[in-house]
């Protein structure tokens, strides 16, 4: 498996460095705010490198995702609304969930938030290691890392020295590329704040801390093998945490970097003020299903903008109808042997496919190795040159492909909810049956127009009749 290492911006074979098992760390949400489709484009594409590295790769996972519940912008949340900060954080950590999982997110092996108390005592024990090595200095009760005591600072983001401005601090958790400067560790305490001591005086985590330490605690020693996120944490967060890691450790704190690129919505940045903020539920309130969503966010290559349209989200619609319909399709044939050419262009498919996803992740070239197999085998079945054998090999590799897509289990699960109970649509299909026996095609047709308007079609076939979500 080959990726793109932000580090050395290069493409690089990939494979985990002890144990068979990839230690991954992705930053997660700070929850100030639901996560909106821009969030989620991210956590899709770091969902599908997760189960490629597993049933392409054949590798363990060990993945991080993590929840920001201490920084700027949660406590002037929680202070806006006069509540604790747990208690507002709690509200969109909860949110998160509900969205990952009707967004078929896999569950990944540990989802920590910052204020947790072992992950606090680990910031306090990497502030203490980094000032043990001169890398520190309070000021006004509160510790900054001196850049200048990492003569590579800035190497993931590719920043000019020259540019830099040692001896002055930051204390904001975001700033811009051309402010890089010595930034806060560890926050002194101020009135109406949280607070915290964990051996380097009271206060609170700076952001860059938290990931760093949270990693380390639960992956283990340095390096790690990969560390993703989106393109807009590169610099300051990312960077900052490479300084905090590395001069605590004296290693490499990750092998890989990976960054997803950012999502528009129109050819436009999200805003609240253009009033093109979606989040997940959002889509579902405009009628839309979630796993047209999913395999939107996931069909354009993880390092490409993304342009989110309405009539985008109704062609993935349109490319997810076309493979359940092909699936369904692939359940009526007729028994009979495996027909060779049938099996050569199922093992070509499962060849190109996990070649693409191999290939630094190649979502696009991966749906294209499954259309063309649902347009050959279409065509196959048109010339009864398909039996119910091949059927099985196909439906086989089809539950391959989509262990690593996720998008037609996800529409399974969606099918299993229908907007209208499967009994009262079964009876309303047996009453159409009777109806159109009877000759009484106009009842027939008020039925179909019916369960239409209610979000479920018919289709009538050789074998009966089916219906399926709108």
């Amino acid at each position: 498996m080959r990726l793109f290492n932000t580090l050395t911006r290069q493409l690089e074979e990939f494979a985990p460095s002890r144990d068979n098992t990839v230690r991954m760390y992705t930053c997660g949400l700070t929850v100030y705010a639901r996560g909106h489709i821009g969030n989620f484009r991210t956590f899709v594409c770091m969902d599908v490198l997760r189960r490629a590295l597993k049933y392409v790769g054949g590798w363990h996972m060990h993945h991080v995702v993590n929840f920001t519940d201490v920084d700027d912008k949660t406590i002037a949340g929680a202070q806006q609304e006069g509540v604790s900060l747990r208690e507002y954080t709690d509200r969109y950590i909860a949110a998160f969930h509900e969205d990952a999982a009707i967004l078929g997110l896999e569950p990944v092996e540990d989802m920590p938030r910052a204020t947790d108390p072992a992950n606090l005592e680990a910031m306090g024990n990497m502030i203490k290691a980094l000032d043990e090595r001169g890398h520190t200095y309070v000021s006004e009760g509160s510790v900054y890392f001196k850049i200048s005591t990492m003569p590579d600072y800035g190497k993931l983001a590719r920043l000019h020295h020259e540019g830099m401005q040692a001896g002055a601090r930051v204390d904001a958790d975001e700033y811009a590329k051309d402010d890089a400067r010595d930034f806060v560790l560890w926050k002194a305490t101020k009135p109406g704040e949280p607070t915290w001591d964990v051996g380097v005086g009271p206060g609170r985590p700076g952001w860059h801390i938290e990931c760093s330490a949270m990693a380390l605690r639960l992956l283990g020693e340095a390096p790690i093998d990969i560390h993703a996120g989106g393109v807009d944490l590169i610099f300051p967060h990312h960077e900052n945490e490479i300084a905090q890691s590395e001069c605590a450790t004296g290693r490499q704190f990750s092998r890989f970097w990976v960054h997803a690129e950012h999502l528009l919505v129109d050819d436009k940045k999200m805003s609240k003020s253009l009033g093109n903020v979606y989040s997940p539920k959002d889509i579902v309130d405009h009628g839309h299903r979630v796993s047209a969503l999913r395999y939107l966010l996931l069909s354009s290559h993880y390092r490409k903008q993304l342009n989110f349209t309405w009539s985008g989200l109704a062609q993935a619609e349109e490319s997810l109808t076309r493979l359940t319909d092909f699936l369904a399709r692939l359940q009526s044939l007729p028994p009979g042997e495996a027909h060779p050419a049938v099996v050569e262009r199922v093992d070509a498919a499962r060849q190109a496919f996990d070649s693409a996803l191999g290939d630094d992740l190649n979502t696009a070239a991966g749906l294209a190795a499954m259309f063309d197999l649902v347009r050959v085998i279409n065509g196959a079945i048109d010339a009864r040159d398909v039996s119910s054998t091949d059927a099985t090999a196909i439906t086989d590799l089809f539950t391959h492909f989509d262990s690593v897509l996720g998008v037609i289990s996800l529409r399974r699960a969606e099918d299993e909810t229908p907007p209208v109970p499967v009994e009262e649509i079964e009876q309303l299909v047996e009453a159409r049956k009777d109806a159109r026996r009877r000759r009484d095609f106009g009842e027939a047709d008020r039925i179909r127009k019916d369960l239409e308007a209610r979000g479920i079609l018919l289709e009538d076939g050789p074998q009966g009749t089916r219906w399926k979500r709108a």
